[in-house]
Parts: C-alpha cells; structure tokens; sequence
C-alpha cells in the first residue's frame, strides 16, 4: 500500500509538472505569435545595420587611399542594399526607402568599377542617401555627420566617431571637416 501511495504521489508530481511546462510553451508560443511584427522589425533593423556596418567599411577604405577595398566594400553594400526589406515600414516610407534603395545601389555599383577619383564622386550621393536612410528607420548606435567645406563645394558623410577622418581627400588632407551633427 505503502509503494502505491508513493507511484499515485510520484504520477500525480509528473502531471502538475507536465501541465505548468505545456501552460509555459503555450504562453511562449503565444508570445510569439503576438511578436511576429517585433521579429519583422529586429529583421529589418540587422539589415539596415548591416547596410550600415558595410557603409563605414567603405568610408573606411577610402580614408585609407585604397581603392580595390573600397570596390570589395562597394559590393558587399550592393548585397546589404538588395538584401533590406522596408515591408515594415509605413506605405510611405517604403516608397521612400525603394527609392533610396535603388540610387544608393547604383552609386555603389559605380564605386566597385571605378578609380578612386570616381569613387569619392559617387561616395558624396552615396552619403546623401544612407543620410536620408538612417533620418527613416533610425539606428541604435550614435552616429556623426561629418562635414568637408572644401571637396565638391561642401560634402557630407556619416562617421561612428566624432574624430574626422575624411573619406574624400583620404591621406591628403585626412582631418579637414568637422562634426556638423549628432545623431542618435
């Protein structure tokens, strides 16, 4: 009677357990499913991270004077470009964001066969756009809009340190610029 007693108590722990753990699956699947939106959105944030992560890395290159790394980095933009899905955004903003999608791509694919000259050219509206980009869907880190008054009348970048490295005169005149903005 004793060993019966201890199998219905041992039964009867495993049920309670087997209920609170299938009440704790539901509640997370239900969690889930109630978050799809916010897994869309955190898609499309690493995305646009990624666009901008590859961004800098150009930038990056042509601070350095290194043209075939700026093509590498102009063809990794390329893919981040084609890879954004704005279905998250408001009907407006996705008109909006195709938009900058699509010149931003073009002036990339241009970097990738271009001398450094060109490069930069195509930089100065690749920057413009990744600019109205960011002002659309945001982004969690700080960023700083740098601003050279002597290339091509004035020319403006983005930067995630306030220190002035200018992508557009590169070992010339690496510091000319300043931080006209912060961007949070």
């Amino acid at each position: 009677m004793k060993n019966l007693k201890m199998s219905i108590a041992a039964t009867l722990l495993m049920a309670v357990s087997f209920a609170n753990a299938q009440e704790k699956m539901n509640h997370e699947n239900g969690d889930m499913k109630m978050d799809h939106s916010k897994m869309a959105n955190m898609k499309s944030d690493a995305k646009a991270e990624a666009i901008l992560s590859d961004y800098f890395n150009l930038k990056d290159a042509l601070v350095a004077d290194d043209t075939k790394k700026a093509a590498q980095e102009g063809s990794k933009l390329v893919a981040s470009l084609k890879a954004f899905d704005a279905s998250s955004y408001s009907k407006e903003n996705q008109k909006e964001l195709a938009d900058i999608i699509e010149d931003a791509t073009e002036h990339a694919e241009h970097i990738i066969k271009s001398a450094i000259d060109h490069q930069r050219e195509h930089f100065k509206i690749l920057s413009m756009d990744i600019t109205d980009m960011v002002a659309i869907i945001g982004t969690k880190n700080t960023l700083y809009e740098q601003f050279c008054p002597m290339y091509d009348k004035g020319s403006a970048w983005l930067s995630t340190s306030n220190e002035v490295k200018n992508p557009y005169y590169g070992s010339k005149m690496p510091t000319c610029g300043k931080v006209q903005k912060t961007i949070n």
